[in-house]
């Protein structure tokens, strides 16, 4: 069984990710850090972020799930490199020097990063470079929309949508439109919506030849995300050191 720590328990997507584990047979979530002061979630001790080695040496997960804010998480990127904990990233919105952090422990450990942990969204990034791919010359416009709390724009995820699309199709990215903006053969407008507690949707749209595909993805519980993160914990716990990918836990179970 893998011992599994979760950084930011008492958050909404830490405490999903405990609740989803509770119904796994495989792993186990054995601590939870968070700067709240809380002691406990779900059965769960929860330690205090700032003593985030004390807890790694106590409890001995063999791989921290992350749901956090960028600060958090390179904060625990050095605990675990230094306690040889593996660590699954889901948060976004890291600068240059946070993710050199990441890939700094990651020479020391193994560290798994996504922008999205679910299976449809991998679907749906091999489908968009196919799509893109074939469709030359078609305009392009993506759109994601999130709960009001979310603090990066846009996503990880539609970041990561727009990077596949410009593997396929050189494209500079326009973040919304206003005033006199004609649009450009060579641009994908990018727009991002807060609103109320939708847990993520992104659309692809491509038009032209007098059609349009519409590509897209909707998220109906967070636990979505939970699940993708555990089944990417249990698939990194004896890893040897190094970056990994989302797509290849996907591959591969």
């Amino acid at each position: 069984m893998t011992r599994i720590g979760v950084n930011g328990a008492a958050g909404r997507m830490g405490r999903t990710v405990i609740e989803t584990a509770a119904d796994r047979e495989d792993l186990e979530v054995v601590v939870g850090f968070d700067v709240a002061d809380v002691d406990a979630v779900r059965g769960v001790p929860v330690v205090d972020a700032s003593d985030v080695g004390t807890g790694l040496a106590e409890y001995e997960p063999s791989v921290v799930v992350d749901f956090t804010l960028p600060e958090s998480t390179v904060a625990l990127a050095d605990a675990c490199a230094e306690a040889g904990v593996g660590m699954v990233v889901g948060t976004t919105g890291f600068d240059d020097e946070g993710f050199d952090r990441l890939e700094s422990a990651s020479e020391a450990v193994p560290v798994l990063k996504a922008t999205n942990f679910s299976r449809g969204i991998q679907a749906l990034l091999r489908t968009v470079r196919e799509a893109v791919g074939a469709l030359d010359g078609y305009d392009l416009e993506l759109t994601e929309t999130h709960h009001n709390d979310k603090v990066d724009a846009p996503s990880g995820t539609a970041k990561t949508i727009l990077e596949t699309v410009q593997e396929q199709r050189d494209v500079e990215p326009v973040y919304g439109r206003e005033g006199h903006a004609p649009r450009e053969d060579d641009e994908i407008g990018v727009f991002a919506r807060r609103a109320g507690d939708i847990r993520g949707e992104h659309e692809l749209v491509l038009a032209g030849n007098d059609e349009v595909v519409s590509l897209s993805h909707r998220a109906e519980d967070r636990a979505v995300f939970a699940a993708g993160a555990l089944d990417a914990a249990a698939w990194l716990a004896d890893r040897d050191p190094g970056w990994y990918e989302f797509g290849a836990v996907v591959d591969d179970t």
